[in-house]
């Protein structure tokens, strides 16, 4: 499970999650890619689902929210 920042200085979040979906590894189409940001308009969410992330979690964190996700994913 890939706890994605969006906001990164040298290559932000959703350029690297279309990095990653985009190689060659079997395992890079399935590991799950959850975003963590606080750009949570849902224009911001639409585009971290559509640059290939599964989940959406905004900053500030809510741990009982973000543990649920995780666990959605990792354990599907």
């Amino acid at each position: 499970c890939i706890l994605m920042d969006v906001r990164m200085p040298v290559l932000d979040g959703i350029s690297a999650t279309k990095q990653i979906r985009a190689m060659a590894r079997a395992d890079a189409k399935t590991i799950p890619i959850l975003a963590m940001t606080a750009n949570a308009f849902s224009e911001d969410v639409k585009e971290c689902l559509d640059a290939g992330m599964n989940a959406h979690i905004a900053k500030p964190i809510d741990s009982n929210k973000m543990f649920n996700i995780i666990l959605k994913y990792i354990n599907s």
